[in-house]
């Protein structure tokens, strides 16, 4: 049964629409994403459903109870911003302690769960430090600690990692979702970065010009992309249109386009006959991604990328005469 039911949501923002007939449900203790470019929608649906926005139509449910026209404050739903928006005069303790103050809770209680926050978090050792003494992601996870420790019933993280490093970013993304767990929180979480959403999720909501495009777990998703904009942004594919598939293969299909990975593409200097598709083509360039040397290889008028694994005693120089083979059953018609 869903927890968070958002029903026929509109946001229009004067004559312009932002959010065109959501309908998207959320499982109580799951952490989903809302994935997409920027502009797509996903921050507005999410402030719609903290009540920083109202919907110009639709209703919105939480645990049961339609929340469409609630004031924010009697929501109950934490939120996580991409700026940290702590209090510079107080301390890490007094930040985190700021909600429950204002639900006046006792002061001994406040202490209390403050004290456990921290160590959820990994703060305890700094709770009488101010903002300023923190680092970037120290004070991402006050924010994160000061939005959880009211125990509302939803989380809603707006982008928080974006303005953080690479490798910080990713032992953050796990220890967010590590929290998550532990407090078996429903969350909802947004970033127009696709490898956080595989990462963090258990169900993705990728959205394009204010509607939900594809819904899947994150698996399903980079495997059976459900439109051409869904290929396009999950994970990496080689999408052609119909046309330059037959003329490079010469299997003719109704379909518009047709992708495939660049991992599941194999690359030699002969043909495999034991692929049914065969492409010949020449070696363009060639970059490093990590332990992945992907190349790029001119067939016909298309140029096709294809995923190995780094070995340096096999690199293929530029120029060099290829054959491509995959099966068309590696191939998604869409």
């Amino acid at each position: 049964m869903a927890y968070i039911t958002f029903k026929n949501i509109e946001k229009k923002f004067g004559n312009h629409q932002v959010l065109e007939n959501i309908n998207m449900e959320v499982r109580q203790g799951e952490l989903v994403t809302l994935l997409g470019p920027s502009g797509c929608g996903k921050s507005t649906l999410l402030r719609c459903l903290a009540g920083l926005e109202s919907v110009t139509a639709g209703q919105i449910l939480l645990d049961g109870k339609d929340i469409t026209n609630l004031e924010a404050q009697k929501r109950d739903i934490g939120m996580v911003f991409q700026q940290y928006s702590l209090f510079p005069n107080l301390t890490v303790a007094q930040n985190i302690a700021f909600g429950l103050k204002q639900k006046k809770v006792p002061k001994d209680a406040r202490i209390q769960r403050v004290k456990e926050m921290a160590e959820v978090v990994g703060l305890s050792d700094h709770l009488r430090h101010y903002p300023s003494e923190l680092s970037g992601g120290q004070q991402q996870r006050a924010a994160l600690a000061r939005a959880m420790v009211t125990h509302p019933k939803v989380l809603l993280l707006d982008e928080p990692l974006s303005a953080i490093d690479a490798l910080l970013r990713r032992s953050l993304q796990i220890e967010i979702r590590r929290i998550q767990k532990e407090m078996n929180i429903t969350a909802i979480f947004v970033t127009h970065d696709q490898d956080e959403a595989m990462v963090m999720s258990d169900e993705i909501h990728l959205m394009y010009q204010g509607r939900i495009e594809q819904t899947a777990a994150p698996t399903e998703m980079y495997m059976h992309p459900a439109s051409k904009f869904a290929a396009s942004f999950i994970g990496h594919y080689n999408i052609l249109s119909a046309h330059s598939f037959e003329a490079l293969t010469g299997y003719a299909t109704e379909s518009e386009d047709v992708a495939f990975r660049p991992e599941i593409v194999h690359m030699s200097l002969q043909q495999d006959e034991r692929k049914n598709i065969q492409i010949k083509g020449k070696v363009v360039s060639g970059m490093t991604h990590g332990n992945i040397l992907r190349y790029t290889v001119q067939c016909g008028e298309e140029q096709i990328d294809v995923d190995v694994l780094f070995d340096h005693m096999l690199v293929y120089s530029n120029g060099t005469t290829v054959y491509l083979s995959l099966e068309i059953d590696d191939c998604i018609f869409l």
